[in-house]
């Protein structure tokens, strides 16, 4: 019988999409990194570009040429891989650690960690409604939410903050699996969402170096 060549999976390390993903990988676990050390400030600033980095690995895809359909292939299941670590898992873990690490936030961290597998495993079968919908909200967007709830977070005490917090967290992973159509932004958006992370990384970054 003759099988079908193989290719060695670092091989695949190399495609430039896939090295952009990598790249929001390790942003990812910046972020973590800061998190559990409790300089929530910076773990936003990071995931802020994770986002970033997942939005343009995609651009990148498909703007290159001759990319063979086992490296398309490879690289949405990365792409996939990554995001339930990036906007499923590090969401827990920033909800656990500023609730003190508190056990009546492990439902929480659980909810949106199962919520985004669950929405990613649909997605990879499913795909969009149509070529500009999602069936329900893309997780990338819960990092985006997030971070603009920090903006605000100087405005409460660290407890009542805290629970709004796990309000957030837990309205976002009902809307990852929900069935609202949501538009998936794409096109010149991604110049507003440049704009965005830019912004808030100055504003966070600002806070950290002088408050």
């Amino acid at each position: 019988m003759n099988k079908k060549q193989q290719i060695g999976m670092l091989a695949f390390a190399k495609d430039l999409p896939n090295i952009c993903s990598l790249f929001g990988l390790f942003c990812t676990v910046l972020a973590i990194y800061f998190v559990i050390g409790g300089n929530f400030l910076a773990s936003i600033i990071a995931i802020l570009w994770s986002v970033l980095f997942d939005w343009y690995d995609g651009i990148i895809a498909r703007k290159m040429k001759g990319r063979t359909k086992e490296q398309g292939v490879f690289g949405a299941q990365l792409d996939s891989m990554i995001d339930i670590v990036s906007f499923g898992v590090f969401p827990a873990i920033l909800l656990l650690s500023y609730g003190t690490y508190n056990i009546w936030f492990l439902p929480g961290a659980f909810v949106i960690i199962a919520t985004s597998a669950i929405r990613l495993s649909y997605f990879n079968i499913y795909g969009l409604i149509d070529s500009k919908t999602y069936r329900g909200l893309s997780v990338d967007n819960n990092a985006l939410i997030l971070a603009f709830a920090f903006l605000f977070e100087s405005l409460f005490q660290h407890s009542t903050f805290s629970i709004l917090l796990y309000i957030i967290i837990i309205t976002l992973a009902a809307l990852n699996v929900s069935s609202i159509p949501t538009p998936k932004l794409g096109g010149k958006w991604i110049y507003a969402l440049v704009v965005y992370v830019l912004v808030l990384t100055s504003f966070f970054g600002w806070q950290l170096y002088y408050l």
